[in-house]
């Protein structure tokens, strides 16, 4: 994860909002009740313990290959293997705030999401909006310039989506024949997977189709299990790279129940058991207004053992899991406390659950939301990208909570040994007035060993 220091003295003054603001937000007590319940902060932290940390053994040894012992071993993360994401809709889009954009972007992620919206990238039929230089369109800008950046500062990169029944972001002109459309589609597929599937790695195959209207082309009257999904996934197979992973997403509603009621787990496992090749599983978390907020923070659905019950049930495919889109809104009274204390909250939930692999906010500032999405605030910083509460709460855990730095000594055979977050590491070792460097990656596979030879 970059390091800006121009960001020290901003990030220092985030102690002003320290637990002592999370603990005054104005939320109702059966939320207090449920997410200070000792019980459950134990679930968490175990979950944290044992799916986000792994043990590793160093042996240092000189050139000869003779263990040494005392050396000081000085052990620092570098980067994370979980995935802390956002949309990466408008990069370069924001004038002189560009800088700012780009700055608290790449403080937090490692992981951005590039759009693909049909109706934006293909106005007409064959203007493919891909290169720079392309008409602008706000939010949508062209993948090349999104990925160029995204290369260039070593993140993750995601295309989303690649089928969606939305009529709102597909394009006028397609075809209201359903064969007719899967020809197009099929097009798509092809000329995205020939451009893109070597730069970005993950994909949302299908977007949505647990609410698709009756309106798209291609609906079905199996509204848990729509055709077009499992021909979407076999087709997209065909042309993006083994590399390459096509998930499943889908809306706020399926976060729940957790039992095998919830339509969303029926859907999956009838895919997973006719052999259709999705290899995630995506969960979207919007509150797009203070009503829909206070409706989920007041309820039932924000029960804390519900949600990890549910991606612990899904967890069981063996495939990896995705909070994919994110928003949690700091309008009305209280809003800014209450953003932060929720987003705490759940992002700790989240990377304790097992198979979990990426969580993606979706806004990163406000004024940069689509539509009246802008009225829940739900951006981690402001308009001017000055860093909310929330933002600081991320900061918190992502770039120090959730790190390993240590220093320690090596014992009389030359080994020490450290539990950690998995990611990449930077290692310095001193002994007898030299000094080495190394690097190293901690994996969730095993116990890592590995040799470290000094010069």
């Amino acid at each position: 994860m970059k390091t800006l220091p121009c960001l020290t003295a901003l990030i220092a003054g985030a102690a002003i909002w320290s637990l002592a603001s999370l603990a005054n937000a104005e939320l109702p007590e059966n939320y207090l009740k449920r997410w200070n319940d000792p019980a459950v902060q134990k679930r968490i932290d175990d979950g944290i313990e044992q799916n986000r940390k792994s043990d590793a053994v160093l042996t240092i040894v000189d050139a000869a290959g003779n263990p040494l012992a005392d050396a000081e071993v000085k052990i620092v993360q570098k980067s994370h293997e979980f995935l802390f994401g956002c949309n990466m809709f408008v990069i370069g889009q924001m004038k002189e705030k560009n800088a700012a954009y780009e700055e608290k972007f790449l403080r937090l992620f490692n992981f951005a999401t590039i759009a693909f919206y049909w109706d934006d990238l293909e106005p007409e039929p064959g203007k493919l909006r891909f290169k720079e230089g392309s008409p602008y369109i706000w939010r949508r800008p062209p993948p090349d310039r999104a990925v160029a950046f995204g290369k260039k500062h070593g993140l993750i990169l995601k295309g989303h989506p690649l089928v969606w029944h939305n009529g709102t972001h597909n394009p006028q002109w397609i075809p209201k024949d359903p064969d007719e459309l899967k020809q197009r589609y099929l097009q798509r597929f092809r000329e995205i997977a020939e451009r893109y599937a070597g730069d970005i790695r993950i994909w949302d195959g299908v977007n949505e189709s647990q609410v698709c209207s009756k309106e798209f082309p291609l609906y079905s009257e199996d509204r848990t299990h729509p055709a077009y999904v499992p021909w979407a996934f076999t087709e997209e197979q065909k042309v993006f790279h083994p590399e390459n992973l096509l998930m499943i997403n889908d809306v706020t509603s399926f976060n729940w129940p957790s039992d095998e009621t919830n339509r969303y787990y029926q859907q999956c496992r009838k895919l997973l058991d006719d052999g259709i090749p999705i290899e995630g599983i995506g969960f979207q978390f919007h509150f797009f207004s203070r009503k829909a907020l206070d409706g989920y923070v007041g309820g039932d659905q924000c029960d804390p053992n519900t949600l990890l019950d549910t991606y612990g049930r899904f967890a069981k495919f063996g495939l990896p899991l995705w909070i994919t889109e994110i928003t949690i809104g700091s309008a009305g009274d209280d809003g800014m406390a209450i953003q932060q204390r929720v987003t705490r909250d759940i992002y700790r939930l989240w990377f304790s659950a097992p198979k979990m692999a990426g969580i993606t906010w979706w806004n990163l500032g406000d004024g940069t939301a689509h539509g009246n999405e802008g009225v829940a605030g739900g951006g981690l910083a402001d308009e001017d990208f000055n860093p909310k509460p929330a933002y600081q709460a991320l900061d918190q855990l992502i770039n120090h909570d959730w790190k390993t730095n240590l220093t320690s000594k090596s014992a009389s055979d030359g080994t020490l040994t450290f539990r950690g977050f998995r990611g990449a590491y930077d290692i310095e070792v001193r002994h007898a007035g030299t000094t080495g460097q190394f690097q190293f990656t901690l994996t969730p596979d095993r116990t890592a060993k590995t040799t470290l030879t000094m010069p």
